[in-house]
């Protein structure tokens, strides 16, 4: 049976922060369940593309519409063996969603691989997983992961950091790192037989 990941999404997810892990995971044989709070399979959420042009934080711009491959309430997080948080504004409200609090406790709480960007570590520090924890995040998050008992890593933004089961980045230009990363976690090896 096919191993399965579950990412949670919501409207304003940074696009490439989306995209770029569901299409990549999918690519290396795994079930890639993309989920969003009061939202069903086949319902859309919008993306955000922010860039990074030299301002005091990134710029932003439409995105494309994601589709969701599967409907928030219905899933179980026991099935699946590891969760995704992408960035983008989305974090800033799903994790009022009580239950999306409960999968990512779920996962840390069952020693799951769990790789959080940019501003998805909002949903981690806000599900109580970070104390005693170090992770890094987009710089503007920093104080939320002291706030929550962690510590903040500061790394260049392309590059990711693990603590234990978690897996960090600043922000997309680290997904070659992130995603591999992740992967390790997960168990998974790339051949490159030629």
């Amino acid at each position: 049976m096919a191993r399965k990941i579950l990412m949670l999404v919501g409207d304003y997810v940074e696009d490439y922060e989306a995209m770029v892990p569901f299409q990549a995971l999918m690519m290396v044989g795994y079930t890639v369940h993309a989920v969003c709070p009061g939202k069903k399979a086949g319902d859309k959420v919008r993306t955000a593309v922010h860039d990074f042009e030299g301002d005091q934080t990134y710029s932003e711009k439409p995105g494309h519409n994601f589709t969701l491959n599967a409907t928030f309430e219905e899933i179980d997080p026991a099935q699946y063996d590891g969760l995704v948080i992408p960035g983008g504004r989305a974090p800033e409200y799903i994790r009022l969603n009580p239950r999306v609090l409960e999968i990512v406790r779920h996962f840390a709480e069952n020693n799951k691989p769990i790789a959080a960007i940019c501003h998805g570590i909002q949903v981690l520090t806000a599900a109580g997983v970070l104390k005693g924890r170090a992770c890094t995040a987009y710089p503007a998050v920093g104080p939320d992961v002291a706030e929550a008992g962690g510590t903040y890593v500061e790394v260049p933004v392309d590059k990711a950091f693990v603590d234990g089961n978690i897996v960090t980045a600043p922000a997309w230009p680290a997904h070659p790192e992130w995603l591999a990363k992740f992967l390790s976690l997960l168990g998974t090896t790339i051949n490159h037989n030629r």
